[in-house]
């Protein structure tokens, strides 16, 4: 049983693509960004050789994703991730997955990096099951966001990044004219102007995930986020998605609720730890 590791997306063997699209759901996050650039691709063999486990790693923020693999998988990964990793591992800053996976990996990893690891964040995933629109419908109507809506997209994505505990001053840009370029991206309008915006990934293995779901302050509690919600949904349905996901922070009921009367159904728990050094913050 090891890891693999390789910078190379055309190095990943076909068998762990295949063991990664087997589990879409469960595997959204790595699916997403799978031959993304910058990205440190890992996979995890069973004492047969077949393909058991699969990781990423995310090199400028020096976020560590998990995909599904057994436990012991995930606590050999530390030992491991010198071998593949310039600075011994030190370049991970933050782990997301699975609980169990994620909370495998942890201790140990921080004991061997001599650093402290504290839950930054509970998710839940949630899969669409029959769309359910709400009622009653709040004003306004749906539309595709443009290029001249960049500017107040990427304002809006730096707030829900700070919400979010993501970073507000990254730059977000070719994130947000992607979307833009790539019609995944929906404004909700009411009042002559946008009150609220929601994207969706390429559908990747069959699922696509909802995500950046933001209303600003000021029109909160009004059924936008839930109107815009549902019109993503849709357009990832249209796009070819056969399963829309989206992650909800279990520790907030009213959004863990909105998701529900859309039809939205809970499949599992992940979890993000944040790795810090010894007696810092």
């Amino acid at each position: 049983m090891s890891w693999h590791f390789t910078a190379e997306s055309a190095a990943l063997p076909e068998s762990a693509r295949v063991f990664v699209a087997a589990e879409s759901a469960r595997n959204t996050g790595l699916l997403t960004l799978l031959d993304a650039p910058g990205t440190t691709r890992g996979w995890w063999t069973d004492e047969g050789g077949a393909v058991a486990g699969a990781c990423l790693l995310v090199e400028g923020p020096g976020m560590l994703m998990l995909g599904v693999m057994p436990d012991d998988g995930a606590r050999a990964l530390p030992a491991e991730l010198p071998r593949a990793l310039p600075g011994g591992g030190r370049e991970v800053r933050e782990a997301r997955g699975e609980a169990a996976s994620v909370e495998a990996f942890a201790a140990p990893f921080a004991a061997a990096t001599g650093r402290t690891a504290r839950t930054s964040l509970r998710l839940r995933l949630f899969r669409l099951g029959e769309l359910t629109e709400l009622r009653p419908a709040p004003r306004g109507t749906a539309r595709v966001a443009g290029p001249g809506d960049v500017p107040l997209l990427l304002t809006w994505l730096r707030a829900y990044a700070g919400d979010v505990g993501e970073d507000p001053d990254a730059d977000y840009s070719a994130q947000v004219e992607a979307l833009v370029r790539e019609g995944r991206l929906r404004l909700w309008e009411a009042d002559g102007g946008p009150v609220a915006m929601a994207s969706f990934s390429r559908p990747a293995a069959g699922q696509s995930r909802v995500s950046l779901v933001y209303t600003p302050p000021g029109h909160r509690a009004r059924g936008y986020a839930g109107a815009v919600t549902a019109e993503v949904s849709r357009a990832a349905r249209a796009a070819g998605a056969e399963q829309v996901l989206l992650f909800t922070d279990r520790a907030n009921p009213t959004s863990n609720a909105l998701y529900q009367r859309l039809g939205y159904r809970p499949i599992g728990d992940h979890t993000r730890v944040a790795f810090r050094a010894a007696g810092g913050d």
